[in-house]
């Protein structure tokens, strides 16, 4: 079967690695990389479980083709962290009880550290807008917007 080799940078890694034409980037890193942290919930880009930070913005992994990954700079939320150190969004995540099942979670960080990476102090309105492509079915969105100000709130600081 006809393999391509790409080179990508992820979490801060340099990764080499031999991908079918036809997989996504998102069972690429699942799969071949072992990162389980971003899900399948759809296949289909409409709810945002899947997301990651492609060049510091926001993707759908299962829409994008892992060979696209080629030369990029990619960050999952196992990427967030550093050893034991969790990223301030996703402490604020705990803090603020920002998940039941945890299921569109990473998903919802990702598009919400996406915000604060281009900007550190959004409006309540501008996280709503960057967290909409990602659906959640448990928690209402209240605590997760929340705990995203939270973190806004403590960078205005």
């Amino acid at each position: 079967m006809l393999k391509y080799d790409i080179s990508f940078i992820l979490n801060n890694e340099q990764v080499h690695i031999s991908v079918d034409p036809h997989k996504t980037l998102l069972d690429m890193i699942r799969e071949d990389l072992d990162l389980t942290g971003a899900k399948e919930g759809c296949g289909a880009g409409e709810c945002g479980a899947c997301t990651v930070l492609v060049n510091n913005r926001p993707v759908n992994a299962c829409l994008m083709l892992a060979v696209e990954a080629d030369g990029q700079e990619i960050i999952t939320i196992e990427g967030l962290s550093t050893g034991e150190e969790l990223d301030e969004l996703q402490e604020s995540f705990i803090d603020h009880a920002a998940l039941q099942c945890g299921y569109c979670t990473p998903g919802m960080i990702m598009s919400a550290k996406a915000l604060l990476m281009k900007n550190p102090t959004p409006t309540e309105t501008e996280v709503k807008k960057a967290i909409s492509g990602n659906l959640c079915r448990c928690t209402g969105y209240k605590k997760i917007i929340e705990a995203v100000m939270d973190v806004v709130n403590k960078n205005q600081q």
